[in-house]
């Protein structure tokens, strides 16, 4: 199955899915904790977009990225900069900042094929893995000549340029 088949099937029906190398697969329920990161990484995005007066605009979960003709992925929050999209569109063209958050279920999938899938995007700059348990950032962004470079961090203060946002990483996390 293609993408743009993918997104007509999947209009209107309940559930979300994404699609890897043409085949469907169901997300799973998340867990509370899973949700209240999400959450906080979502709320961080937009307070850093904001505090830097950047023309970007942070979207939660339920947004498709497609990697290419045959796969699409459903981060938790991205960020896209440039004129607002269709408010009417389910797909975000040119993301530059995705962020996943780890559940049991699918942490090799998040460390591994989105890994690779998420940098086949052009404009996709910084991929961040949440771990909400142990609250560490995976930050993988594109690196100045090539490949992708990687910091494991647990606090302190994330450099995201492009766009141009700081993030504590505190702010990604809520304690409980």
């Amino acid at each position: 199955m293609t993408v743009d088949e993918f997104l007509v099937w999947a209009e209107g029906r309940p559930g979300r899915y994404e699609l890897v190398d043409g085949e469907i697969f169901a997300m799973s329920p998340e867990r509370a904790r899973h949700g209240l990161v999400k959450y906080a990484a979502q709320t961080a995005l937009h307070r850093a977009i904001g505090q830097a007066g950047l023309a970007c605009h942070m979207l939660p979960d339920g947004m498709t990225v497609r990697i290419d003709a045959t796969t699409t992925f459903e981060p938790d929050a991205l960020v896209y900069c440039g004129p607002l999209i269709d408010l009417d569109a389910v797909e975000v063209p040119n993301p530059v900042i995705v962020v996943e958050v780890l559940s049991p279920g699918t942490k090799s999938v998040d460390t591994g094929t989105k890994l690779i899938g998420y940098f086949k995007v052009a404009s996709l700059c910084h991929y961040l893995i949440l771990d909400p348990v142990d609250h560490i950032v995976i930050h993988h962004r594109r690196g100045a000549v090539k490949g992708v470079e990687t910091d494991i961090v647990s606090e302190g203060i994330l450099h995201l340029s492009p766009p141009g946002l700081q993030i504590a990483v505190a702010e990604l996390f809520i304690e409980v």
